[in-house]
């Protein structure tokens, strides 16, 4: 009798997507983009079908916690392979008849990343890749390795916008920006949205008319797939919309010019030695409205907030050079703000006595988050005719890289998460704190009176961007 893996592989038929996953010959492989087009089958089945396909293969899939692992994998491939591959429950892992070893693993905490130290595999797969944190993939990808002469190593990801991991890739397989040893004809990223699943609409068509029914800014992340916007995002009212970079309406990112001379020019400064340093220089025009001109961050090539370890002495004076030979800085008075932790002078001498030899100033920043990160929320939102408070010059790619993808602290519902790369974020907020919107600029929500399941009278509020 075959094995009920070869009857159920010989009765399976992948969407056109779910092929292009199978086929691809890129090293790095990613899958998905939006609920429900069918990606965790997906990953099962390649590896499954490599396993199959190569002795002595090593592969490993892994899931971010051991529970997700075992209820998405574990149990559906016991299934699947009972009668031809072996379970090993002590080892989490199937070994096939051609001695090919496929282990499920998890990564939840710093603390797991080290089981995969000194491990050698020939294929690694993360499964909603997005939830692992970039330090942790880059780790686990050392352990990729082979002697075989009959296979190139590589690479899966499945993933969803959204999660600690949602710039790292973002950046490789969306904007495709590449640095250091990155080769862009390694990485490749097939796209999938709940339309190309046809099993999952044949069966359950009212999923489809739920994620439709999802408020607009979700419904572009689950549904469209649109890594702009996703679950649990800080700031989701951000748009980079670079068909709009000339008129400068409904986007936050613009093409760059010299500020006019009439223009006040403001530094905000967020020190880090360990962790990356952020300096950002900004203009504020006759409105009151901020723009992002430039940034100096100290953040290791290629290593997600890990600092580059200048001395304040290097940080200052690297800004007293900028801000003299700079053309759109000299001569002019630039007005500085930053973390008032830089004035604790318990250990020596205080880092903001150090940037006063340079001849770099600041005052005291306004240090209370929440406060700061409604600031902000009020300069992002666009008035009625699509105009923000606060621009962001397209040169400001760190920017752009890390505020985006903010996401809310787990414990503290109104705040970021600071254990994310929050620290151009934080000298964003020390400014919008130092030159707050006046009460009547504002965009703050709007009343809306509704009845609730109750039939009592109930206000709501909406931001205006919110109800066009």
């Amino acid at each position: 009798m075959e094995p009920l893996i070869f009857d159920k592989l010989r009765h399976e038929v992948p969407n056109a997507r779910q092929q292009e996953f199978f086929l691809s010959e890129a090293k790095h492989v990613a899958y998905g983009g939006a609920r429900g087009g069918g990606k965790s089958w997906a990953m099962r089945r390649k590896m499954v079908m490599l396993a199959m396909r190569y002795p002595a293969l090593r592969l490993l899939l892994l899931r971010r916690s051991l529970q997700e692992l075992r209820e998405n994998h574990i149990l559906p491939l016991q299934s699947e392979l009972l009668g031809f591959a072996t379970y090993k429950k002590d080892e989490r892992a199937f070994l096939f008849p051609n001695g090919s070893r496929l282990t499920l693993g998890y990564c939840d905490s710093d603390g797991d990343v080290l089981q995969y130290q000194g491990a050698e595999y020939d294929v690694i797969g993360f499964e909603e890749a997005t939830h692992f944190k970039e330090e942790w993939i880059v780790f686990i990808c050392t352990a990729l390795r082979t002697t075989k002469s009959y296979f190139r190593t590589r690479v899966y990801y499945t993933c969803n916008p959204g999660g600690v991991g949602h710039a790292y890739i973002k950046r490789l397989f969306i904007d495709r920006r590449f640095e250091g040893l990155e080769n862009p004809e390694d990485y490749a990223f097939i796209p999938a949205v709940v339309y190309d699943n046809r099993v999952l609409m044949s069966a359950d068509p009212d999923y489809v008319r739920r994620l439709e029914a999802l408020p607009a800014h979700k419904r572009r992340a689950h549904l469209e797939g649109d890594w702009n916007v996703y679950e649990g995002q800080v700031f989701e009212e951000f748009r980079d919309d670079p068909t709009h970079y000339a008129d400068r309406l409904y986007t936050h990112v613009i093409a760059p010019f010299e500020p006019p001379a009439s223009w006040r020019i403001y530094r905000s400064f967020d020190f880090g030695y360990a962790k990356p340093f952020s300096v950002g220089w900004w203009g504020k025009d006759g409105d009151g409205r901020l723009y992002r001109l430039m940034e100096f961050y100290g953040c290791a090539q290629g290593e997600a907030n890990v600092g580059v370890r200048l001395t304040p002495e290097e940080i200052f004076r690297e800004i007293a050079r900028v801000e003299r030979e700079h053309p759109w800085l000299s001569g002019r008075t630039v007005t500085g703000v930053a973390d008032p932790a830089i004035w604790d002078a318990s250990r020596g001498e205080a880092i903001a006595e150090t940037a006063e030899r340079y001849g770099v100033y600041f005052e005291r920043g306004d240090n209370r988050r929440v406060a700061g990160w409604m600031q902000l929320h009020s300069r992002l939102a666009f008035d009625k005719n699509g105009v923000p408070m606060l621009y962001v010059f397209n040169t400001c790619r760190e920017f752009l890289r890390t505020v985006p993808t903010l996401q809310y602290s787990r414990t503290a519902v109104e705040d970021v998460d600071s254990d994310m790369e929050d620290h151009i974020a934080d000298e964003t907020r020390y400014l919008c704190m130092m030159v707050p919107m006046r009460a009547e600029e504002q965009r703050v929500p709007r009343p809306i009176r509704m009845l609730d399941p109750l039939d009592r009278e109930i206000t709501v509020y909406a931001h205006r961007n919110e109800l066009r």
